[in-house]
């Protein structure tokens, strides 16, 4: 069923709805940490995910934001929480080589064995053989 006025379907998020996740996953690439905690703060979902599955923690782990990952994992966002292809945001992380959302990340309980790759996975890959040695470590 579609409703009348928009020609789409009558579940589909309206205008408005796709216009603030937008905004959202904007803030989360930029590190606009204080309109994050606002919207999470108000209600919007920790884990809000766009249509590849990258949730907000995965986009500010993914652009080097620590603060951001820091205040969205606060709120309850999903560490190991894996994108469409398997991704997290540690494996983010790890390929970005932002140390200090790793360190945020492993600070909140994220695993570096989930996903595909995983952390560990792409730290091999990379040859980032600290960051190997850190994650068997642990």
């Amino acid at each position: 069923m579609t409703d009348a006025a928009s020609q789409q379907p009558a579940d589909a998020p309206d205008a408005e709805v796709i216009a603030l996740a937008g905004k959202l996953f904007d803030a989360a690439r930029a590190g606009d940490t204080e309109t994050l905690k606002a919207y999470v703060d108000a209600g919007a979902p920790a884990d809000l995910t766009n249509d590849r599955g990258d949730t907000l923690l995965m986009l500010a782990a993914y652009h080097g934001h620590a603060a951001t990952v820091t205040a969205l994992l606060d709120r309850g966002a999903d560490p190991d929480r894996a994108n469409d292809r398997g991704q997290t945001p540690l494996a983010g992380a790890v390929f970005k080589g932002a140390g200090d959302v790793l360190d945020a990340l492993l600070a909140a309980g994220a695993d570096p064995q989930a996903g595909t790759p995983s952390a560990v996975d792409t730290a091999r890959m990379f040859g980032k053989e600290e960051l190997i040695a850190r994650f068997e470590g642990r």
